[in-house]
């Protein structure tokens, strides 16, 4: 390849002399090489205002050189007529980032370029160019007529910072298809049209469709015709409201069977626009099966256990009727109680299995009304017997869940119940803490305090023949911390219980 374009050239690259006609007048040495370059070809790559080469196409030698490509390939244009394509750069690939092959161990740039010359219109391909730091170059090359004669001219794109962006967002990629791979349950992704655009093959094994069959399928299209339109208005409310959202369907995969399935969707958002749906599926089917089995296991022995007790208390209530002799009472009267307690038990034993079936979200409640209704709802015998004293000031609004009422209810039940005072006195207070987010809710009473296995129910201490009694304690602790509550027990200043429960202000979340 012949390139000793030194001599003989103006300051810009061009030929040193010239006619009228745009034609050049040759040099002893140039006319010798055969390649002299017009100078309207410098006048046309001096006209376009971005970096532009212009060469041999055949020998892909460089002929003219704008400033911007000068400036660009940090050489000025002289030395870049000295220089052929193939000694740019290095690392050539399409624009795709497929490597290029030279045929017969050529340059690689080389084979690009004529692979342009070989086709219609524009080839484009990339090459690194520097050391450090390293730059990414994007050719475009394409064969034009000036002056009677073909030229290769190329145009020069830095892509550095969209090549360093894309390499970031393939590693992304990867570790979300790594992620994809490694969580046991389906995900994938769903177009603003509701179909899906990727998945992971968890969701391939529990639909029993292979990537072909599920490319571009409608979400809906998965499930039965019961379910189909509950998973058509969750996506909806994703796209609509921009949250997430949530509902129990019946996959219908591809040999007929029905199976049941859970989906959690969350929205794909662009700026303020809702462009897609995420998605997470979990066969629930051994679940359903527990909690279906768990539910008339249940159902079954409160049945029979609150009718066994209602008969223990009848029969040992006129016993106790019949017989004189006060010890004896005393004893019939003991398994009274305990028959009584055993059915609140049983009751409460029904509250916790509503609460886990109904998997609440917290709200803002009113925490004076809350309290007032928790009251009312006392048996009134119970309540009569006591005397509560009630501080909790008007316009307190908590997170809670709806059955905050039924946990303030429990404390104050328990601080009546088990208080052999003649008459137990029991105080419910709140305040807002100093932080403006928390407020503290006190239930305390002058008994004779819960006993330390009571207490070590909530902090997993107990032993197995003391875990039944502190249920009620477990409930209220599940309803204060479903709200993303604290509970803590203590001693009070009469020598009781003080229990203190902390909610969310509702302002300060």
């Amino acid at each position: 390849m012949d390139r000793d374009r030194g001599e003989g050239r103006d300051g810009n690259g061009g030929p040193a002399t010239g006619t009228e006609d745009g034609s050049v007048e040759e040099t002893p040495q140039s006319a010798a090489a055969g390649d002299a370059v017009p100078r309207v070809l410098h006048s046309f790559v001096d006209a376009i205002p971005t970096p532009t080469l212009a060469c041999d196409p055949e020998t892909h030698a460089i002929r003219a050189a704008n400033a911007p490509a000068a400036d660009l390939l940090g050489r000025d244009r002289g030395t870049l007529t000295l220089m052929g394509l193939s000694d740019l750069g290095e690392g050539v690939a399409t624009v795709d980032g497929d490597p290029i092959d030279a045929a017969g161990g050529g340059d690689p740039i080389d084979a690009a370029v004529d692979a342009a010359s070989d086709a219609d219109g524009v080839a484009r391909v990339e090459w690194s160019v520097g050391a450090a730091p390293r730059r990414r170059l994007e050719l475009a090359c394409h064969e034009t007529t000036i002056a009677e004669r073909t030229w290769l001219i190329a145009g020069l794109t830095d892509v550095t910072d969209r090549v360093t962006a894309e390499e970031g967002l393939r590693s992304q990629l990867r570790v979300v298809d790594a992620i994809a791979a490694t969580i046991p349950a389906a995900l994938f992704q769903c177009t603003a049209g509701g179909t899906l655009s990727r998945w992971n093959d968890r969701l391939t094994a529990d639909t029993g469709y292979g990537d072909e069959e599920l490319s571009e399928t409608a979400l809906t299209s998965l499930f039965d015709e019961e379910s189909r339109d509950a998973v058509a208005e969750t996506l909806r409310s994703v796209y609509r409201r921009g949250t997430g959202a949530e509902c129990e369907a019946t996959l219908l995969t591809r040999s007929g069977e029905r199976v049941p399935y859970r989906l959690s969707l969350g929205p794909v958002t662009d700026g303020d626009e809702v462009v897609g749906a995420v998605g997470v599926g979990e066969d629930v089917t051994d679940a359903s099966l527990r909690e279906e089995r768990l539910a008339v296991l249940t159902r079954v022995l409160r049945h029979n256990f609150r009718n066994d007790l209602n008969v223990v208390t009848g029969f040992t209530e006129r016993a106790a009727a019949e017989v004189e002799d006060p010890a004896v009472v005393a004893e019939l009267e003991r398994v009274v109680d305990t028959a009584e307690r055993l059915l609140r038990v049983g009751e409460t034993s029904r509250r916790v299995e509503r609460l886990l079936a109904d998997r609440p979200t917290p709200r803002p409640t009113d925490l004076a009304g809350a309290v007032g209704e928790a009251l009312a709802s006392l048996p009134p015998e119970l309540r009569e017997r006591a005397d509560v004293e009630v501080d909790v000031p008007d316009g307190i609004t908590v997170s809670a869940i709806g059955y905050l009422a039924e946990a303030i209810a429990e404390l104050v039940d328990n601080a009546i119940r088990h208080n052999d005072a003649d008459r137990p006195a029991v105080s419910v207070t709140a305040a807002e803490l100093p932080s403006e987010s928390w407020t503290s809710l006190v239930i305390a009473d002058d008994g004779q305090g819960i006993p330390p296995a009571e207490r070590a129910v909530l902090t997993g201490e107990e032993t197995p023949l003391e875990h039944a009694s502190g249920l009620g304690l477990w409930y209220v602790n599940w309803i204060v911390t479903a709200a993303g509550g604290g509970f803590d027990i203590g001693e009070s200043k009469a020598g009781g219980t003080r229990i203190e429960i902390e909610l969310r202000t509702a302002d300060g979340e």
